[in-house]
């Protein structure tokens, strides 16, 4: 399921992580790889910010549905 779907403070692990090759290259620089381990921390007005690897980091909607856990 895409990201956009975890509920808040449950974690997933990412299986997946979508897009154009760019869109790819940027979440990975963000810690966003296969086998993470990624919280919600908050979801406001389609905005996540989510812990990833001991870092919160705010990404939009679009974003999430890209990232499968």
């Amino acid at each position: 399921m895409p990201l956009s779907m975890l509920k808040t403070d449950e974690p997933g692990t990412i299986k997946r992580v979508g897009g154009k090759p760019d869109t790819r290259r940027f979440l990975e620089n963000l810690g966003f790889v296969t086998g993470a381990v990624i919280t919600v921390i908050t979801e406001t007005g389609g905005n996540f910010i989510v812990n990833i690897k001991d870092s919160r980091v705010a990404i939009g909607k679009d974003m999430a549905n890209k990232i499968l856990v």
